[in-house]
């Protein structure tokens, strides 16, 4: 009689003692990013991730899973198409005591050929633009792995630190207001002739931010171009799919989905007086009609009545070459 040992043991017993040993080992994996993606579902309504509708961009993508946010990242962009939160009033309330430090980093997560480098970035006159804001993050470990370049697109400043800024805080706010928020953040891609830095890391077009708010049973989605000025448009989750290939919250009803609800304002708190410096391109932002009335320009000094200083000097200059012409006309005539 052969006597019962690993080998001869039914393969069925084997399977279930293996299967114990990871459920073991889950609560020390639980702390680290991009272990599996069982993680990554706490992070999306019911459980269900965003789909990619869109067939050409679902090439060389693959889904990373962090303490507070997960991404799907793009082999081909080297940036996430879609960063999703799900963001509560204790997160924002623990995130509020937590001072920024930048540690921004490569996703050693990702093949190398597939990630964004931080040279990519170095001198392109673009901001490393978190999806995920570090603002969001509960826990010094998580506002760390927010600095990974796998949660970054490249962003015009003029659009990063003031417009965006402002919404994101705004979405705070909501998330404070009604207890939670599930967020989905990424970049969009439109036309045949895009930039890349460096060669490498694509250059969005506009960005998104969609949101769902549970107690409300509404969403809705911020798009803005990614370029300076206060220009930004609500649209609803099924004309979000339209524009970025993406179905945000596959598991919402239809009728959520297909219409936009009424989102926040954007407060922008004036980082480091960025949109003092992007005034003339906030001013000649025209809004954009709508069903939700939100597209906004904020309205020029003065009721815009006022003139400027280019358009005096232009004045002066213009009056002296008349008088100059005058005098010279003046003693042509007088010697005849």
């Amino acid at each position: 009689m052969v006597k019962d040992s690993d080998s001869s043991r039914p393969a069925g017993r084997r399977g279930l003692r293996l299967a114990l040993f990871a459920l073991l080992l889950l609560p020390g994996l639980a702390g680290f990013g991009h272990t599996a993606a069982a993680f990554c579902a706490g992070q999306h309504p019911g459980g269900v991730a965003p789909a990619i509708v869109r067939p050409q961009l679902a090439a060389e993508t693959r889904e990373l899973c962090f303490r507070e946010f997960a991404v799907i990242h793009s082999g081909i962009s080297r940036t996430p198409l879609a960063v999703a939160e799900h963001l509560t009033r204790a997160q924002v309330q623990a995130a509020r005591k937590i001072g920024r430090e930048n540690n921004f980093h490569d996703e050693d997560a990702l093949p190398p050929e597939h990630r964004a480098r931080l040279g990519d970035y170095a001198r392109s006159g673009f901001d490393r633009g978190h999806m995920a804001p570090s603002g969001d993050m509960p826990t010094p470990e998580a506002q760390a792995e927010s600095f990974s370049l796998a949660n970054m697109v490249p962003q015009h400043p003029g659009s990063n630190r003031c417009l965006w800024e402002g919404i994101e805080s705004s979405v705070r706010e909501l998330a404070m207001q009604d207890g939670e928020v599930w967020i989905l953040t990424g970049p969009i891609f439109e036309g045949g002739n895009l930039q890349r830095l460096n060669g490498r890391v694509l250059v969005p077009t506009s960005l998104y931010k969609a949101i769902y708010v549970p107690s409300r049973q509404q969403a809705g989605a911020y798009v803005a171009p990614n370029a300076p000025g206060m220009e930004w448009r609500a649209v609803s989750l099924a004309e979000l799919r339209g524009l970025t290939g993406i179905d945000a919250f596959p598991s919402l009803p239809k009728a959520v989905q297909d219409r936009a609800m009424t989102l926040p304002e954007p407060k922008p708190s004036n980082v480091r007086g960025s949109c003092d410096r992007e005034g003339a391109a906030v001013a000649s932002t025209q809004p954009r009609g709508g069903s939700s009335g939100r597209g906004h320009a904020a309205p020029q000094g003065g009721g815009g009545q006022g003139m400027s200083t280019g358009g005096i000097v232009s004045l002066v200059l213009a009056a002296l070459f008349a008088l100059g012409a005058g005098v010279v006309l003046y003693r042509i005539l007088g010697r005849r």
